[in-house]
């Protein structure tokens, strides 16, 4: 049996405690046993194994194979620019590491540092790590709880499990033995550490601590979930396995040709030398090959991509986020807060006559019983507004006197004109509040509780300004009346009077009372988060909500903005136990609300999901939602939520709003977009450089290219451009897509064949080039080779700014941070010719300002054919955004 299905005699048994709780021996004995009541920590890897994981990639083997090679042959410059590159690359990546550890450390401050005890029958304070199994610890209103245990006492005790369950409302509490498997939500006769009195107090045996607790499990999970790469990160590493082995097989096979040819030809004078010679032309076909900048320009695109991104009020805590949420299929989404406002408020009420809807904005105009109604609500109530705004109280009570304000009634006005003279606060026995006021020179008692409650305390009923019997017909009205709000997943309370003759109240006055109505309230969906919903479909993304709440008010709010329709299937954390995992994946597409759900139902969705191979995200604020926050692709935490919750996702929801989740999945698209478009435009370049490298040796001209010449190109003369395309504009159809297939490789379709043939125009204006100078000289022809590699890889910033538009289609000037960037990358290109600096990039003295001229003119020739391809081959889009919203 578990801890809250017992009674109190076999509960004292099973934890081998008595009503005195423990002894300090006893305790003593059972601490050292069983430890602190600590949560355990699992080692984590240290700065220096992180900083050796980030050499496991293919590309940066290829790399350090290369420095190391061009290091031993003499070429030092090189290799030191490539040894620098990785190693800025390598302590970057340990230290965003390390910045998104201490979900742990966020879980350990929520302990409590004491704890009020009873050991050898006197109360003492110890720290709550010395808590054991077994102690009978005293809680008062404000104290956070030390340790998970069952009840013994409870004075009108509320906690707030928010934390834990999801839920907005403190948890009542009672001491009611409890039957059935129940999810921690529903047992209400068991305290968890962690969480808050927010009302009350209480006396409760410790039934476990440290890692046993729920907040313990909380941490297991933590420690055993795994953050999976992203869709970006998956394709990158396919795709820089193959171009690795590519380079490798494809240098070797030019090793060989050449010494081949050197046996073949004849023993030259110097075999050693042009042995090194050819060696040197493999290095330069890997050093041509490998983008060495690929990964700082990926880094650099997706930080504009935050920047961005927090203007959405979206905060990304972990980089590659910013991509994923583009790939995004599935959102998983908390109803508390972010699909609803946090805030309860009442929207309907109801009157004996029938009368419901909304009061009028006009006190003087209300009728008496509208006038009473609303008198008690204000009076029979705790929760205040202080000067600076703040509200203070139950979320119920400020929903009462939110809706006096509402409707132009000071509620100060009411509580200062019927001062309170006593009172009955609430306690979860008798479900109702009671004070008492002077109105109208006469002494009433003003209740305000459960309409079932009230109902059966009620003899009478207020019925247009005259108090007539509570009689079975109204009785019938008024009960399915109730029952109508509470279809709507509405919270009810009904509100009564009494007159009374005396200064003091005590329960037996809770009798024979006067009915005046009900009013209802629910926490209402976001105005925002009905068009969000439907975007988000629109963009081929399904929408999942997963709540601690309720399933009934679950559905409702699920209704009312469009996540659950016709066909749709809402399962409790409860159900969802009950179903294997074929069961679950047969049924998980129809499934569209999950209520009181555990932090295991909650990883078990996002992996089923996951399984059937969908970016998933999933929102949550709790500590109860922290595992699956790591789980998810993308973990969302809401800026209001636990500091446990923020240091497990990767990113936070400044505004707590799921409309603002739709906004950044667009910025997300437009950032992969912008990264497949800067690959492209580094890799058409590479290509290029290849293929004219590979004529070269097939034709036995001298290598177009020094390594030196190719790594100012990758590293610094691509680099302005490639980011300047990461901050283009997104795509008029961005959001009128379908999600995109995270197995798919980044170069596929149009993207290839565009690459490919960028490339192939690039290579051909170099060859040309290069024949064009060997004519005065290899030397000459080589500076030639260099000269319009730069200019043609540089001016196809412009075709690279979109595979279906050309840059004039798309508004040369729309993107002025292009243009910078390429007038830039001709200024860099200038330094090389300075007195000094030719001489290191094997530019001759006589390569003149004509060789120059030829050399662009190339170039643009080049971008020409490129742009006016499009012109030809590619129609405009069809459909927009705009339009594919208003076909939904």
């Amino acid at each position: 049996m578990e801890i809250y299905q017992k009674n109190i005699k076999d509960l004292q048994q099973t934890l081998q405690t008595s009503e005195n709780g423990l002894s300090v021996a006893e305790a003593t004995k059972r601490l050292a046993e069983n430890g602190p009541n600590q949560l355990k920590e699992q080692p984590k890897k240290s700065s220096w194994r992180l900083f050796l994981d980030t050499f496991k990639d293919a590309m940066v083997v290829v790399l350090l194979i290369v420095a190391i090679v061009q290091m031993v042959m003499g070429a030092h410059v090189e290799s030191l620019v490539i040894f620098a590159v990785l190693l800025l690359n390598s302590v970057v990546s340990v230290i965003q590491t390390k910045k998104a550890e201490g979900s742990l450390d966020a879980l350990k401050k929520l302990s409590a540092p004491d704890a009020a005890v009873i050991r050898d029958q006197q109360e003492i304070q110890i720290p709550a790590k010395d808590l054991v199994v077994g102690d009978l610890v005293i809680l008062e209103a404000g104290d956070y709880v030390p340790a998970d245990g069952r009840l013994v006492e409870a004075g009108s005790l509320k906690v707030d499990e928010g934390m834990l369950t999801g839920e907005s409302t403190p948890a009542e509490k009672d001491l009611a033995v409890l039957t059935g498997t129940l999810p921690v939500g529903d047992r209400d006769n068991m305290v968890f550490s962690g969480t808050i009195v927010t009302y009350g107090r209480a006396k409760f045996f410790v039934s476990a601590t440290g890692s046993q607790t729920e907040i313990g499990q909380v941490a297991n999970l933590l420690e055993s979930t795994t953050e999976s790469k992203t869709p970006l990160q998956r394709g990158l590493d396919r795709f820089s396995k193959k171009l690795s082995l590519a380079i490798l097989a494809l240098s070797i096979l030019i090793l060989v040709v050449q010494i081949s040819r050197l046996f073949i030809g004849g023993a030259p004078t110097n075999l050693t030398e042009e042995i090194i010679n050819a060696f040197m032309f493999a290095v330069a076909v890997a050093v041509a090959a490998i983008p060495e900048a690929l990964q700082s320009i990926v880094t650099i695109v997706l930080s504009l991509g935050t920047k961005k991104m927090a203007k959405q009020h979206a905060i990304i805590r972990k980089l590659p986020a910013v991509e994923t949420l583009g790939s995004t299929s599935i959102i998983c989404t908390d109803k508390t807060g972010t699909l609803t406002q946090n805030k309860m408020t009442v929207i309907d009420f109801y009157l004996a006559n029938g009368q419901s809807g909304e009061f009028s904005n006009e006190p003087k105009n209300w009728s008496f019983d509208e006038k009473r109604l609303i008198d008690i609500s204000v009076l029979a109530n705790d929760a205040s507004i202080a000067e600076d705004g703040t509200k203070l109280g139950d979320p119920t009570e400020i929903a009462l006197i939110d809706y006096s304000q509402k409707n132009n009634q000071a509620y100060r006005e009411i509580q200062k004109n019927y001062p309170r003279l006593a009172e009955l606060p609430f306690d979860s026995d008798r479900k109702l509040m009671s004070t008492l006021h002077e109105i109208d020179g006469q002494k009433i008692m003003v209740t305000k509780g459960g309409p079932d409650i009230v109902f059966q305390r009620a003899s009478k009923i207020l019925l247009d300004g005259k108090v007539v019997p509570f009689d079975q017909a109204a009785q019938k009205k008024m009960q399915a009346q109730n029952e109508a709000f509470s279809n709507r997943a509405l919270r009810v309370l009904a509100f009564a009077y009494k007159e009374i003759n005396q200064d003091e109240l005590n329960f037996e006055a809770e009798n024979d009372l006067i009915l005046v109505g009900l009013l209802a309230m629910i926490d209402p969906p976001r105005k925002e988060v009905f068009a969000a919903v439907k975007e988000a479909r629109a963009a081929g993304i399904k929408t999942v909500m997963i709540t601690g709440d309720h399933k009934t008010t679950a559905v409702a709010i699920a209704k009312e903005i469009g996540i659950f329709t016709n066909g749709n299937q809402a399962l409790t954390g409860s159900e969802l136990d009950q179903l294997t995992d074929a069961e679950l994946t047969d049924r998980l597409a129809d499934i569209t609300v999950y209520a009181r759900v555990s932090p295991e139902n909650k990883i078990r969705i996002i992996r089923a999901w996951q399984a059937q191979g969908h970016i998933s995200a999933m929102t949550g604020d709790g500590v109860n939602d922290a595992p699956a926050l790591k789980q998810a692709d993308i973990g969302i935490a809401m800026g209001t939520g636990t500091d446990v919750a923020k240091d497990a996702a990767a990113m936070v929801l400044t505004d707590d709003n799921f409309a603002s989740i739709i906004s950044a999945v667009a910025v997300g698209r437009n950032v992969f977009d912008n990264i497949k478009k800067a690959v492209a435009y580094l890799f058409a370049g590479n290509l290029g450089a290849i293929i004219a490298i590979v004529f070269a040796l097939i034709i036995g001209w001298d290598n177009p290219f020094t390594a030196l010449q190719l790594l100012f190109i990758n590293l610094v003369n691509d680099s302005l451009p490639a980011i300047a395309l990461g901050t283009e504009k997104a795509e008029p159809d961005i959001m009128a897509r379908n999600p995109r297939d995270p197995d798919k490789g980044i170069f596929t379709g149009k993207t290839l064949i565009s690459v490919t043939y960028r490339g192939i125009l690039i290579a051909a204006a170099v060859i040309f080039s290069q024949w064009f100078g060997n004519m005065t000289s290899p030397e000459i022809g080589v500076a030639m080779a260099f000269t319009t590699l730069i200019f043609s890889r540089t001016l196809q910033t412009f075709p690279a700014r979109s595979n279906t538009e050309t840059a004039i289609q798309a508004g040369f000037f729309s993107n002025k941070i292009v243009l910078i960037a390429v007038l830039a990358s001709g200024l860099l290109f200038s330094l090389t010719l300075l007195p000094g600096v030719r001489e290191i990039f094997a530019i001759p003295a006589d390569f003149s300002l004509g060789n120059i001229g030829l050399a662009l003119s190339l170039a643009l020739l080049a971008v020409f054919l490129m742009e006016i391809t499009k012109v030809f081959l590619n129609k405009r889009p069809q459909k927009n955004y705009q339009a594919a919203k208003n076909q939904q």
